[in-house]
């Protein structure tokens, strides 16, 4: 269970941030009475500024052995997991069926299992898949509690659900190529880059939308909200996350990132006066024992002994 071996303590560490990504409906949903879907995501990373551009000033000799590949890959975590997929899931919850969009969310295991098999060669065995299903089942229960959500599908807006079905395919993508450059790349110094390099796209889309003078507004109307949505299930998230993924394999981790549906039941009943049903109480249970398993089949696992996704005419990237 050591830093340096401790895959253990890695899949652990990424289920903590993603339960603290559990508070983000909370914090997010009010905003969205007084903000545009675009300036929420704009502020939270104008806010984030003040760490991310020291990060990546500190870190900039990393940066240098970077080749073609490192850089796609960098923008597919900035632009893709931290820029369109926030703003995908925010416009998602602001058009409506918040139920569709969650469980459309779900699907993002199976696009991060298929990306790091590819490009990543990580092998899955049987083990892996008897916890998928076990952490899967674990969250459809903590999620929804019965069969009753899949006849919502049906009648939820078109668009909304497309725009969840998006964000899940790009934060997919982005725990395996945020698994890939970690090998060459601090954690903290990725935390930043990824939000930093979101910035500047995030600031044309709130141009070209003509929502700067309310990402203003909100902020001066409610700077302890944007202030808290960004530290809690942004920046603390994210380095958790980033310092579990470097010791956990891609597959592994993007099924400890379904643990943020129980923060999620648990702050529903809290804050919102939403009961915990027995078979919510069950998919907890559920969900963290395969957590636990995964944690344990990853610390006996090898790495992959070719870390670099599989792409001909590119150098192999340096392992750390």
């Amino acid at each position: 269970m050591g830093w340096k071996r401790g895959s253990f303590v890695g899949v652990l560490l990424v289920a903590v941030g993603a339960a603290l990504w559990g508070t983000d409906g909370v914090l997010r949903v009010p905003l969205l009475k007084y903000m545009s879907p675009t300036a929420i995501v704009f502020s939270e990373h104008l806010f984030l500024a003040a760490y991310s551009i020291p990060a990546v000033a500190l870190g900039w000799r990393a940066f240098r052995g970077f080749r073609a590949l490192h850089w796609l890959a960098l923008l597919t975590i900035g632009w893709g997991g931290s820029a369109l997929a926030t703003l995908m899931f925010t416009e998602a919850f602001a058009l409506g069926n918040p139920t569709a969009a969650i469980l459309l969310q779900k699907t993002q295991p199976l696009f991060a299992i298929t990306l790091s098999s590819l490009l990543l060669r990580e092998r899955l065995g049987w083990r892996y898949w008897g916890c998928f299903v076990v952490a899967m089942a674990g969250a459809y229960l903590i999620s929804f509690s019965d069969l009753s959500p899949f006849g919502k599908l049906g009648s939820g807006a078109l668009l909304s659900s497309l725009f969840a079905l998006g964000a899940a395919f790009l934060w997919g993508s982005s725990t395996v190529m945020g698994r890939f450059v970690l090998r060459d790349l601090p954690f903290h110094t990725l935390t930043g880059a990824r939000l930093l390099s979101a910035l500047p796209l995030l600031g044309v889309v709130v141009l070209w939308q003509g929502k700067m003078g309310g990402v203003g507004e909100g902020i001066a109307a409610h700077p302890l909200r944007v202030a808290l949505l960004a530290l809690i299930p942004g920046l603390i998230a994210l380095l958790l996350y980033y310092r579990g993924l470097t010791s956990t394999r891609a597959s592994y981790a993007t099924l400890a990132e379904l643990a943020f549906p129980a923060t999620a039941v648990v702050l529903n009943w809290v804050v919102l006066g939403v009961g915990v049903t027995p078979n919510q109480i069950a998919g907890f249970l559920l969900l963290w024992a395969s957590v636990f398993v995964l944690g344990r089949l990853s610390a006996r696992s090898p790495e992959p002994e070719t870390p670099s996704p599989v792409v001909q005419d590119s150098a192999p990237a340096r392992c750390r």
